[in-house]
């Protein structure tokens, strides 16, 4: 297998792992529970998992009061993307062995 499966397997691992825990967040708010850190949350958003984590932001009604999440969990979608973008475009060629 090459590499380039490797690392969408990696991110759709993130993003379903971001929407979960929206999902085990809002759970433990409703039952006054032990929170999950929103550095926690923005953590997973940055290393790969902000579609998911913004999915899961508004599917599960949950953060999306905060101005930080609303914006912000878009925002680094958007920076990721774009960088995504730029890497392709560059003529640069990375191998992984």
């Amino acid at each position: 297998m090459n590499s380039l499966f490797y690392i969408i397997i990696y991110f759709v691992v993130v993003n379903i792992f971001g929407f979960a825990l929206m999902g085990i967040d809002k759970r433990r708010a409703r039952k006054s529970a032990f929170r999950i850190p929103e550095a926690t949350l923005f953590s997973v958003a940055i290393i790969g998992g902000s579609l998911g984590s913004t999915i899961g932001m508004f599917f599960f009604k949950h953060k999306t009061k905060h101005w930080y999440f609303k914006f912000g969990l878009p925002l680094i979608f958007l920076i990721q993307i774009v960088i995504i973008v730029v890497l392709f475009f560059l003529p640069l060629e990375i191998r992984f062995i």
